[in-house]
C-alpha cells in the first residue's frame, strides 16, 4: 500500500512541477483559454483561435508561465488532442468519408508533394545546403488536423463534403507525415535513405489504419453492446475511451500516430446503439483536456522573430516570409486538385493549411539535429506560427452561417437538484 507521504512525492515530481502550483497553472490555463475563447466567438471567430490566443499569452512570448515541454502538460496536451480526435471520429460518417476517399487521397498526396517541393526550391534559393532544404520541404508537408477539425465542428460543419475530405485528407496526411519523419529523422542521424525502409514505414501505416477499421468493426460494436447490459451510469463512455486509449497506444506501438488510433475508435463507435451517450460523455472530458492542448500549441511559439526592428531577425523575417507564402499556396492548390468534386475547392485547401504542433514538431527535429540553424528554425516556427492562426478565420469566412445549437440537455444530478425550485 502507498503511504500518503510517498504518495504526494511522486506526484510532486511529476514533470518538475509542485502539485499545488500546477492545479493554479489549470485554473490560469483553462480560464483564459475559456475567456478569450469567448471573446473570439464576440467577433465572430472560432473559440480556437482564442485558446491559440490565450497559449501565446501565457507562454514565452509574453507572461512566461506555461512551458510546453514541461512532461505534465505535455501529457495533458497529448490527452486533449486524443479526445478531440476520438470526438472528431465519433461524429464522422465512415461511408460518407469512403465516399469522397479517392478526392481525400489526391488531396493529401498533392497536399504534401508541392509544399515538399516549394520548401525545397525556396531553401536552396536562400544558399542552404540540400540536407537543409530537405527537411525545411519536409516541415511544410505536415497538416494540423486537430486545429482545422476544431473549428469545422465549432462551426457545425462536420457533415459536409469539404470537411469529410478535409478530414480524410489530413489523416492520410499524418499518416505520410510519419514517413516522412522517420526518414528525416534518419537523414539528419547520418542513415542512408533505402526504398525497402521507407516502403516498410509506409506498409506500418497504412496497414495498421486499414487493419483497425476492418477488424474493429466486427470486433468493437458488439463489445460495446455486450458490455453496456451491465447498466452502470457511465459504462458506456469510459468503455468507448478505453477503446479510444488502446487504439491509439496500438497505434504507437507499431509505429503509427496515437492521434490515428482514436480517430479510428470514433468511426468504429459512431454506428453503435450508445453512440449518443457516448458523444455526450466524451464530450465532457473534451472541455477540459482539449483547451489545454490548444493552449500548449499556442504556448509552444515565439512571436518575438516577427520583430521587424531587431537587426537580426530582417533574414529571418524574409526566410520566414517566403515559407509562409509557399505554405499557403502548396495546400491551397492540393484542395484543387480533384478536378471531378464540384464543392468549394477554397474551403478544402484552406482547412489543410494549419502546421500547428506537427509542424513544430519537424521544427524540432531539424533543430535538435543541428540541421536547422537558430535564424532558420525561427523562420520555420513563424511559418507554423501564422499558417495555425490564418486557417480559423479563413474557414470561418468561407463557411457559412451553420445552424443553431441545439438547446442543452435537461440538467441531471446535482445541477437538477441545484436548479430545483
Amino acid at each position: 500500500m502507498i503511504s500518503k507521504t510517498s504518495y504526494e512525492a511522486k506526484g510532486r515530481n511529476m514533470g518538475h512541477v509542485d502539485v499545488p502550483q500546477f492545479f493554479g497553472l489549470l485554473v490560469v490555463m483553462l480560464g483564459t483559454a475559456k475567456a478569450l475563447g469567448a471573446l473570439a466567438q464576440r467577433i465572430g471567430q472560432p473559440a480556437v483561435l482564442g485558446e491559440l490566443v490565450a497559449g501565446v499569452v501565457l507562454g514565452r512570448s509574453v507572461l512566461g508561465l506555461v512551458e510546453p515541454q514541461t512532461d505534465v502538460l505535455h501529457l495533458f496536451a497529448e490527452l486533449g488532442v486524443i479526445i478531440l480526435l476520438f470526438e472528431i471520429g465519433l461524429e464522422t460518417h465512415l461511408r460518407q468519408l469512403l465516399q469522397v476517399g479517392g478526392a481525400a487521397t489526391l488531396v493529401a498526396l498533392v497536399g504534401v508533394a508541392l509544399p515538399f517541393a516549394f520548401g525545397y526550391a525556396v531553401t536552396r534559393m536562400l544558399g542552404f545546403e540540400t540536407l537543409v532544404a530537405v527537411v525545411a520541404g519536409a516541415t511544410l508537408t505536415a497538416t494540423s488536423v486537430g486545429i482545422t477539425a476544431r473549428v469545422l465542428a465549432d462551426l457545425t460543419h462536420l457533415q459536409e463534403p469539404e470537411s469529410h475530405i478535409i478530414l480524410g485528407a489530413a489523416v492520410l496526411d499524418d499518416v505520410l507525415g510519419l514517413i516522412i519523419l522517420a526518414v528525416v529523422t534518419g537523414l539528419t542521424a547520418g542513415q542512408p535513405l533505402t526504398v525497402l525502409g521507407v516502403v516498410i514505414t509506409a506498409a506500418i501505416a497504412f496497414g495498421f489504419l486499414g487493419g483497425t477499421l476492418l477488424v474493429g468493426r466486427l470486433v468493437v460494436p458488439p463489445f460495446v453492446r455486450a458490455v453496456s447490459r451491465m447498466h452502470l451510469p457511465g459504462t458506456p463512455t469510459m468503455l468507448a475511451v478505453m477503446v479510444a486509449f488502446g487504439l491509439a497506444w496500438l497505434a504507437s506501438a507499431v509505429g503509427s500516430a496515437m492521434i490515428i488510433g482514436a480517430f479510428a475508435a470514433g468511426l468504429l463507435l459512431h454506428d453503435t446503439p450508445q453512440a449518443q451517450e457516448i458523444e455526450r460523455g466524451v464530450a465532457q472530458l473534451g472541455h477540459f483536456f482539449v483547451p489545454l492542448f490548444f493552449v500548449t500549441v499556442g504556448a509552444a511559439v515565439d512571436v518575438g522573430v516577427l520583430h521587424p526592428l531587431e537587426p537580426g531577425n530582417r533574414p529571418t523575417l524574409l526566410m520566414g516570409g517566403l515559407l509562409i507564402l509557399v505554405a499557403v499556396l502548396g495546400k491551397w492548390l492540393a484542395g484543387y486538385a480533384p478536378v471531378w468534386f464540384k464543392g468549394n475547392k477554397n474551403i478544402i485547401g484552406v482547412g489543410m493549411i494549419p502546421r500547428g504542433e506537427v509542424g513544430l514538431i519537424f521544427a524540432q527535429t531539424g533543430l535538435a539535429s543541428g540541421v536547422f540553424t537558430p535564424p532558420l528554425f525561427s523562420a520555420v516556427t513563424m511559418m507554423v506560427l501564422v499558417t495555425t492562426f490564418l486557417a480559423p478565420p479563413l474557414l470561418k469566412y468561407l463557411l457559412p452561417s451553420g445552424p443553431q445549437t441545439p438547446p442543452p440537455p435537461p440538467p441531471e444530478g446535482i445541477e437538477a437538484l441545484v436548479m430545483k425550485p
